[in-house]
């Protein structure tokens, strides 16, 4: 994934008098609900899992998991082909049909009556969601400059991690003042209404704007229309984008461990209630905005810097694994609450640097196929959230003496070592014919 490139003065803007801004606000919007409402369940979970006298569906927490889980299924099953679906479709028409379907799944969530109604509204949202990120990139490959990928990947992630970190306070007062089912009706209504947002105001082809500059017309790499696209090169994407998935399992591992037990840990181990749980929990996700879009700007730097697009990504894969594992140690012993808290922010902060890098290689190495090969690395992320959800579960409920969160952890440490062995020596290459083009940045 190396290549050479010209170094102007200064690289394009991202978003200042340029059309292409419209569009990352709206996937920015698009990422923050995304994550609000697949998330918003690990907050709501001591409310679910209260006795239905309580208004909770009377859940244990290895059902509970179970019920996180089942996104993960329907989320990893469809990554390829709901990118591949993408791609045909086009962003327009694919994230309008993409959103309304994981609006009335949000929905459905919170008007479940039990187990199985629950674990069938999410797996359909899970189902909905998983070509959703993989269209998505493939929107930012027509609309974005090369030299941005890492910086866009970043911006759009902390959106969704903001709206990882305010779904706990969020949830929480909804559930305070209302009922924890209100809080999935809500963000399914916004769902909806986001996606026809969406189909009004996008269009697939940066030329079918009116008024748009021929100068931001010629920073936009060409992408051709889906009709005129060739075959996907299966068997070299894979060669180069699987090493990529096995790496975004390890950083899937951890993100869910901590999209879905952190509430369960305050509640549980440090007796927190609703209110102060839903505040620590954003408090601790709010290092992940910050470590997205820092980790995205840096490795385009670097980028530019140096023309070695895999030493820049890999540079911050490295260093976000690392920081990561070593701030989570103290979690092992338990200590005081506070720095359980700061800890947890730091280690959310690193793993979150890793983010942008990992959704800019298929970007960086096949933009042509941004989608199925975005949809391809993404499968390792989704399938982390099967595992991780099950297992969780299955510690904290099996394991002796309140231990099952220190076996969480650990592992999660584990995971984390081999993704930084596997992070330093995969090497991706290109598979499309644009990507091998030297990288160029324009100045304004």
């Amino acid at each position: 994934m190396t290549a050479t490139m010209e170094r102007p003065p200064r690289p394009a803007p991202l978003i200042v008098h340029r059309r292409r801004g419209m569009v990352v606000v709206l996937l920015c919007v698009m990422y923050f609900i995304s994550y609000f409402d697949r998330t918003n369940i690990a907050t709501a979970g001591p409310s679910i899992m209260a006795s239905t006298a309580k208004g909770g569906l009377g859940l244990s927490p290895f059902e509970f998991g179970l019920a996180t889980s089942v996104f993960a299924v329907g989320y990893a099953v469809f990554q390829i082909l709901g990118g591949r679906i993408g791609e045909k479709l086009g962003p327009r028409r694919g994230l309008l049909v993409l959103g309304v379907l994981w609006g009335a799944a949000t929905l459905a969530s919170g008007l479940a009556g039990g187990l199985i109604s629950l674990l069938v509204a999410r797996a359909v949202l899970g189902l909905s969601e998983s070509a959703t990120f993989p269209t998505a990139t493939q929107a930012m490959s027509r609309w974005i400059p090369r030299d941005r990928n890492g910086m866009v990947q970043g911006i759009v992630h902390s959106a969704s991690r903001l709206g990882t970190a305010a779904a706990p306070i969020v949830v929480a007062a909804l559930i305070a003042a209302y009922d924890w089912r209100f809080s999935f009706i809500a963000v399914g209504i916004l769902s909806v209404l986001w996606a026809v947002v969406w189909f009004v105001l996008f269009r697939d082809q940066p030329k079918q704007v009116k008024g748009i500059s021929q100068l931001e017309l010629s920073e936009i790499p060409a992408i051709a229309k889906p009709k005129d696209t060739p075959p996907v090169p299966w068997k070299r994407l894979a060669r180069s984008i699987l090493p990529v998935t096995a790496v975004d399992f390890g950083y899937g591992w951890v993100a869910w461990v901590f999209f879905t037990w952190i509430p369960s840990l305050l509640a549980s181990t440090y007796k927190q209630d609703v209110a102060h749980y839903g505040l620590l929990t954003s408090l601790i996700l709010a290092g992940g905005v910050i470590g997205d879009t820092l980790g995205g700007v840096l490795s385009d730097a670097l980028l530019r810097r140096t023309g070695n697009a895999r030493n820049a990504r890999r540079t911050f894969l490295l260093i976000g694994f690392i920081g990561a594992a070593v701030c989570m140690i103290p979690i092992l012993f338990t200590p005081p609450l506070v720095v359980t808290v700061v800890t947890l922010a730091l280690a959310f902060f690193f793993l979150e640097l890793t983010n942008a890098q990992l959704w800019s290689i298929p970007m960086d190495i096949a933009p042509t196929w941004s989608g199925a090969a975005s949809g391809m690395m993404n499968t390792g992320f989704a399938i982390a959230g099967v595992v991780s959800a099950i297992a969780g579960g299955s510690l904290i409920t099996w394991a002796s003496g309140g231990t099952g969160f220190t076996w969480l952890f650990g592992i999660s440490i584990v995971i984390l070592i081999g993704a930084t062995i596997l992070a330093g020596i995969m090497r991706p290459k290109p598979v499309d014919p644009i990507a091998e083009q030297p990288l160029a940045v324009r100045t304004v």
